[in-house]
């Protein structure tokens, strides 16, 4: 079910202008990570016509950033400015002898996904890395979704194991998801 519904978002994704989209997204970002102070913050290297973080670098140039590496063993966190290398995937990465982060002093983590719902999870590429990722971190970090509002759905399939994010950027603005467990049931 996830790999036909990736798919069909991926097909939908590559007729949208991601340049123009990734930059008013920034906009937005760079405004909410400001007004939370965010100091240290994980971004993305973009692939596959993801929206790109990388405008924030001068948007928010207060801010220090930090890159993901992804490996068998999961996500570990590097300086952005450390040496890369490609993943077998293809898209580019901190090299594995990269100088390494504490997670735990991040402030934000913009996480990328092929579509979030607006519940907070996420539809990635089906590595999980995020997903073992974001529940290690402390409460107080700020986990948000990036992706083109055309790809904010409003449910998406997931496992017991997926991990959500608490807040969604796109183009058209901040919105804060809705954790299904904290719904109060209205009515009788």
């Amino acid at each position: 079910m996830k790999q036909d519904l990736r798919k069909r978002l991926l097909e939908r994704r590559n007729a949208f202008d991601t340049a123009y989209l990734s930059a008013a997204a920034a906009r937005h970002l760079a405004g909410f990570l400001r007004k939370r102070d965010a100091r240290e913050v994980l971004l993305y290297l973009p692939f596959r016509g993801e929206l790109s973080p990388l405008e924030l670098l001068e948007l928010y140039p207060e801010a220090r950033y930090h890159l993901p590496r992804t490996a068998p063993d999961g996500l570990t966190v590097h300086p952005f400015a450390s040496p890369r290398e490609h993943h077998p995937y293809g898209f580019e990465q901190p090299a594995a002898n990269a100088p390494r982060a504490d997670p735990r002093r991040l402030d934000a983590v913009v996480v990328p996904g092929l579509a979030f719902d607006r519940a907070g999870y996420r539809l990635g590429y089906g590595g999980g890395y995020y997903d073992r990722f974001l529940p290690t971190l402390p409460e107080t970090t700020l986990r948000i979704g990036l992706a083109p509002a055309a790809l904010v759905l409003e449910h998406l399939p997931r496992d017991p194991w997926d991990a959500r994010v608490d807040w969604l950027v796109s183009e058209a603005g901040i919105l804060r998801t809705i954790d299904p467990d904290d719904q109060v049931k209205l009515g009788p």
